[in-house]
């Protein structure tokens, strides 16, 4: 039963105080009704207590009066109409299509604020996704279920690390593969590049768009990540298909989160973020994994960008806390010119060793990877104690591991942005074509037997 409301008593930016109210839910949606407007406005209740229930509208308050304007209470929460044939399609913040074609006829409807999955069905992610970028397949392998930030900072390349992810990932075992991507108060250049990029390449086939530009409203923002993993579980639960989810920008969603938390006067949290920022971040991230009994799987790709490069930012740092790794990406590879600009050494996939090995990956992936790794750390070392020293002073050795680095740095971190090494056999190959640099009796963390087998290919 739909109930309206005259007894609006304050306006406040985006949110609206209703009096006397009955029976109403979080998360409700409310319609707003304005004087000499013809349409409604949406919104939905934050808050409800004591009579009183805080509604936080989707549009622009612009107009708004305390005096005549209506709400009515519709007993029901924002949900997503979900079919196969989202698949190919552009969608907004709040899941209307962009792309001049007819609206989907959904197959069913789904809520947007998901469930967590239960932790006792969970299964354990353990296969290999290709996203096409050695830095991640080698040497920070993603896997199936996860969930793996990329931390970048302004100026950075991260949109175009996430088009070519979302345009080139696959799995190897010929399932059925999908991409969700949602970007979030990005700019209207940026939501074209995206579209652009997915159409030209075909890739648009097998991915849904949800894009949230920097004038749509902000509580809009808030539901775009929802939105896209509703969508991704439909997919991946129902329809059987391992879909990737690439969330971009998350800093702007924790923007939007500070702003509406400020409009409700709420006690502000380290930097002024609201003091539940970890707890809704997991709401998020927590969506990713794969179930007992189910063949599909939602693996997440968030992006953020730290603000001054700042790694103890809280929404870079309360990220790591929920999530299973991170691609850092480098300032100082960036002004070399070298894309993508993954900085290897902070960079981190806790269920890499899941994901690689005989039967999944290859046999030598281990090996390659520890030894890549290793002998990246001391070439950069080497490099800054020739700074300081000078180049005269290193002995033959520490010449070869800064050679190495920076052939590292050159052949192997560089990449071009359609360059994409879909066979991990050319990162691996790569690998080795690197380790030549250095001597024999240096390879201490790849086996006798794969020296012989891949050195001398």
């Amino acid at each position: 039963m739909q109930k309206e409301y005259k007894t609006i008593t304050s306006i406040a930016g985006p949110l609206m105080v209703v009096e006397g109210v009955e029976g109403v839910k979080y998360e409700e949606l409310v319609e707003i009704q304005v004087p000499d407007e013809k349409g409604t406005r949406l919104g939905k209740v934050l808050e409800a207590s004591e009579g009183k229930a805080l509604v936080q509208m989707f549009e622009s308050p612009q107009g708004t009066m305390t005096e005549g304007t209506k709400a009515r209470f519709l007993g029901e929460t924002m949900k997503l109409g979900v079919s196969e044939d989202m698949l190919g399609r552009v969608f907004n913040g709040a899941g209307k299509p962009i792309d001049g074609q007819p609206e989907i006829i959904p197959e069913k409807r789904l809520e947007i604020s998901g469930k967590a999955i239960n932790p006792y069905s969970r299964d354990y992610p353990n296969d290999f996704i290709q996203t096409g970028i050695s830095t991640i397949d080698c040497l920070n392998t993603l896997v199936r279920g996860q969930k793996l930030p990329v931390f970048s900072g302004a100026g950075l390349p991260h949109n175009r690390i996430a088009a070519q992810i979302a345009r080139q990932a696959k799995v190897n075992d010929g399932s059925d593969f999908a991409v969700v991507f949602a970007a979030m108060g990005v700019t209207f250049e940026e939501a074209q590049f995206f579209q652009a990029e997915f159409e030209k390449t075909g890739a648009i086939e097998k991915a849904v768009l949800f894009v949230n530009t920097a004038d749509d409203p902000v509580v809009e923002r808030i539901a775009t990540p929802r939105l896209a993993l509703t969508c991704a579980e439909y997919l991946a639960y129902e329809k059987e298909m391992h879909v990737l989810v690439v969330l971009t920008d998350l800093t702007n969603y924790a923007e939007a989160l500070r702003e509406v938390s400020a409009a409700r006067k709420e006690v502000p949290g380290r930097r002024g973020y609201p003091g539940y920022l970890y707890t809704d971040l997991a709401t998020i991230y927590e969506r990713a994994g794969r179930i007992k009994g189910k063949k599909g799987s939602v693996t997440q790709i968030p992006i953020l960008t730290m603000p001054e490069d700042d790694i103890t930012h809280p929404i870079p740092d309360l990220t790591g806390y929920i999530t299973e790794g991170q691609i850092v990406l480098s300032r100082e590879l960036h002004r070399k010119g070298i894309y993508p600009p993954v900085d290897v050494l902070p960079s981190l996939s806790r269920l890499k060793d899941k994901g690689i090995g005989e039967g999944k990956t290859r046999e030598d992936h281990s090996g390659v990877m520890n030894q890549l790794y290793a002998s990246y750390a001391r070439g950069k070392d080497v490099r800054e104690l020739a700074v300081i020293l000078g180049e005269a002073a290193l002995d033959d050795i520490d010449r070869a591991y800064m050679k190495f680095a920076e052939a590292f740095e050159d052949k192997y971190i560089r990449q071009g942005e359609y360059d994409d090494r879909q066979i991990l056999e050319d990162s691996l190959g790569l690998g080795w074509e690197l380790l030549k640099l250095l001597p024999k009796a240096e390879l201490k963390r790849v086996k006798d037997e794969h020296i012989e087998k891949y050195m001398n290919e």
